[in-house]
């Protein structure tokens, strides 16, 4: 049996909720860089990686590849505040005291693991979706949306300040990362969170995305079209389902969403899932772009070599079960 010192020399990187090391072959390594990357909303379905028919994901299949590929994961909360706040404190959420978005904030005067780092000499930093409400603790540096953020030109602040960026928001976290990295500290170990919006709701792709799958008929789930009969009182009261709710993502961009007008009902439930399930996984594409992004500088600094932990994981895994699967346009209350 390996000892957990031999465990982490011999592993390489990881995905989904996955750890990945390297190490030099000296007799007291350094301590290990920590990268942890963190999307929000991303299905292991979504996952070529996980055996995904719909996509392509090659930046997170060659930290699978070369690293821990998890199977068996529990996300301790599924709402996005919470899950943050349980993944920070390592405690559920009735002990750390967040439990709902938005009505609550974080109380970051409680330890959390960032702090734990900071408390051995890590150098860390936050960067990208925070949504815990309250300004970053245990953080020498902190660059983050306001609340959910916006896909486009978004909105960051940086150490308490407020500043306007132009772009694309996938795009724009990785290049403060990038930044980030190149001008920190090299005398000490870092840890970085580095932390995406997408692939969250509402899904607005990169333009160089909007495209992408256009001239494809992506596969539609067997039951698109189920009935609730043998569904929980919880698939009838969620209002996630697409041919009823999808709307309601877009209803104040018509110029992103646009349904036909020549459609019946489920034709029409069919379109939504096309447009729905495209967005998605183009949101996902810039994801696995720019998590490359991040492995090649690793790769070319040497960091990669360096004795650094890579991890990649959601905040949770998406219910494709209430959006993709469990939808039905003509159920709108319980029977």
């Amino acid at each position: 049996m390996q000892s957990r010192r031999q465990f982490l020399k011999t592993a390489a990187r990881g995905t989904a909720a996955a750890v990945a090391v390297s190490a030099l072959g000296c007799a007291k390594p350094k301590r290990p860089n920590i990268l942890f990357i963190m999307s929000d909303d991303h299905a292991k379905a979504a996952m070529s990686c996980y055996g995904s028919i719909l996509n392509e994901t090659p930046n997170l299949d060659r930290l699978a590849r070369e690293g821990i590929k998890f199977k068996h994961c529990l996300c301790n909360n599924s709402i996005c505040g919470p899950s943050r706040a349980t993944i920070l404190t390592g405690k559920y959420s009735h002990i750390n005291g967040f439990m709902l978005n938005e009505t609550t904030k974080f109380d970051g005067s409680q330890q959390t693991f960032p702090k734990l780092l900071q408390g051995v000499g890590y150098e860390t930093a936050v960067i990208g979706k925070w949504h815990l409400g309250s300004a970053p603790t245990g953080f020498d540096y902190w660059d983050v949306l306001p609340g959910q953020g916006s896909y486009y030109d978004p909105e960051f602040i940086k150490n308490g300040e407020t500043e306007q960026h132009q772009g694309y928001v996938t795009d724009i976290i990785t290049d403060k990362a990038l930044d980030w990295l190149q001008t920190r500290s090299d005398d000490t170990p870092f840890f970085l969170a580095y932390q995406h919006k997408a692939p969250h709701s509402n899904w607005q792709p990169a333009q160089r995305h909007k495209s992408l799958y256009a001239d494809q008929e992506l596969p539609v789930p067997d039951n698109y079209f189920d009935d609730y009969q043998t569904r929980s009182q919880a698939a009838w009261d969620n209002q996630m389902s697409i041919a009823e709710h999808l709307d309601l993502q877009y209803r104040n961009d018509p110029e992103l969403y646009d349904p036909p007008d020549n459609l019946n009902e489920k034709e029409l439930a069919l379109w939504k899932y096309q447009y729905y399930i495209k967005n998605y996984l183009r949101c996902v594409k810039a994801v696995d772009e720019n998590v490359g992004r991040i492995l090649d500088y690793l790769d070319e600094t040497g960091l990669a070599d360096d004795y650094a932990i890579v991890v990649y994981t959601s905040i949770r895994g998406f219910s494709w079960a209430s959006m993709a699967i469990m939808t039905n346009g003509s159920c709108t209350k319980s029977p």
